[in-house]
């Protein structure tokens, strides 16, 4: 609760401004810029650590952004008792939202590696960083009115305009700057403490003399204990996350690092590697050996980027070429540096067979025919959006005009096997969905070939699975235009 008892209602004087009005109205924009970009930065934080830590990235955002929708407008009816304190309440208003937002990403961590689940604290977090985000424009609207009056329609606008480039901002910055180069974790803490400043300068600079004496001091001190706290909680975030990762994890974690892509964790104690904090299991030998009985001089490998499907690969030695093409080019040099994986991996990037092609499958499909004898696709978790187009009729045509005549194309899919089985159908594919004979691989494995005479199992080692009675329909996610 804001002490009114050192500050008098706005309207009762006029404002002093210590640079002229236009100027003063640009700073105020500016900010509102700032502060789009950070409560944009909060939020998809949020979807992604979210992700990350619960799986199904689309209902994961559907929360966060309903919720925090909602509690925007509960924040824009909340400031309606602020406006008469417009400048001291918009300060502390921005402390506790680069409070809460720059903590947002710690606590969630710690709720799910100590408590077990994040859902509750997420929603938390996203309704009241909403809440906070939704009570901005009300202040800032009586704030730029407070430096020179104009007609409701033309400040509004200007405040808006400012409000949606700063999100433009922060929605780049997010995944292409403060992911790739900060992480999650000191990444919110950054944004938290440009949000502080933000807030804090221009009230005590623009807005001074909207405050007594006593206000500033009391302003200042909030601004103050809010960048401490954030600057004592990222000296704190090596020791916390190695805490959080062995807790999340079970193991020594050995390497993390978070690409344009995915986090890449590697354990050791069991030795295993994380993506997106889902465990790559140990599957690629199901997937590998049924494709390459037959043929097998030129294999390409889709979405394999950490290379464990890939070292499988290179255990034939008839096998003259293996091209690895998998969108996250930095994981493949993880692959290929760094120890603990490369051991998974076989040492796979090493051998002078496999060309590594850092690109997106769908485009590089589409620009590259093959012919291969074998292709393997070694799918992502469907739960992330990202994915969703490597599971399309038009992806898997594109996958069979590449194999050679009698070639065969192996798909493993942590989701439904029906539905992949299906889809491979509808691309023109015939199919033999199987299982290893021994302990149960999880997701789905399917053999395909372009005519059913090249497609077997080999030996004892797999089986073949009987479809279910009913009819499953394929993947709609694209119409095919081959």
């Amino acid at each position: 609760m804001i002490d009114q008892s050192h500050i008098r209602p706005a309207r009762d004087r006029r404002l002093r401004l210590p640079v002229a009005a236009g100027s003063a109205r640009a700073l105020v924009l500016v900010t509102v810029f700032v502060c789009a970009a950070c409560g944009l930065v909060y939020e998809l934080e949020l979807i992604a650590l979210a992700s990350y830590l619960v799986g199904d990235t689309v209902t994961q955002a559907s929360v966060v952004l309903s919720v925090m929708v909602f509690a925007m407008g509960v924040g824009s009816l909340l400031a309606k008792r602020l406006r008469l304190v417009a400048a001291a309440a918009f300060a502390t208003l921005e402390a506790a939202l680069a409070l809460i937002g720059g903590l947002s990403v710690m606590a969630l961590y710690a709720s799910f590696a100590w408590l077990g689940q994040s859902r509750p604290a997420m929603t938390v977090f996203a309704f009241a960083i909403g809440v906070l985000i939704g009570a901005e424009v009300p202040l800032l609207m009586t704030l730029i009115q407070r430096i020179r009056r104009q007609d409701a329609g033309g400040a509004v606008a200007d405040l808006f305009a400012a409000d949606y480039v700063g999100a433009l901002a922060g929605g780049l910055a997010f995944p292409f700057l403060l992911l790739p180069l900060l992480g999650q974790l000191t990444g919110a803490l950054v944004t938290g403490a440009v949000n502080a400043a933000a807030g804090g300068i221009i009230v005590l600079w623009l807005f001074r003399s909207d405050l007594t004496p006593r206000a500033r001091v009391r302003v200042l001190l909030v601004n103050l204990a809010v960048l401490a706290v954030l600057a004592t909680a990222a000296l704190a975030s090596g020791p916390f996350e190695r805490a959080a990762r062995h807790a999340l994890y079970g193991g020594d974690v050995t390497l993390a690092a978070q690409t344009a892509v995915q986090e890449v964790v590697v354990t050791r104690g069991p030795r295993r590697l994380y993506l997106d904090g889902r465990l790559r299991l140990s599957y690629h030998e199901a997937l590998v050996h049924p494709a390459m009985a037959g043929p097998r001089a030129r294999v390409l490998v889709i979405a394999g980027g950490d290379g464990i499907a890939l070292g499988e690969v290179l255990r034939y030695r008839d096998v003259r070429s293996a091209t690895v093409v998998d969108s996250d080019g930095r994981l493949m040099r993880i692959a290929r540096t760094d120890p603990g994986l490369a051991l998974l991996n076989r040492h796979s990037f090493l051998d002078p067979r496999v060309h590594a092609a850092p690109a997106d499958p769908f485009d590089w499909l589409r620009a590259h025919r093959g012919p291969y004898d074998v292709v393997l696709v070694d799918l992502p978790d469907p739960c992330l959006s990202r994915s969703a187009k490597l599971y399309s009729q038009e992806f898997f045509g594109l996958a069979a005009r590449a194999l050679a005549p009698g070639g065969r194309l192996a798909v493993h899919a942590p989701g439904d096997l029906w539905t992949l089985d299906a889809t491979l159908r509808a691309a023109g594919l015939h199919t033999l969905p199987y299982a290893p004979g021994g302990p149960p691989t999880p997701g789905g494995l399917d053999l395909a070939a372009a005519t059913p005479p090249h497609l077997h199992l080999p030996g004892v080692t797999f089986r073949p699975l009987r479809a279910p009675e009913r009819d499953f329909p394929p993947s709609t996610l694209m119409r095919p235009r081959l």
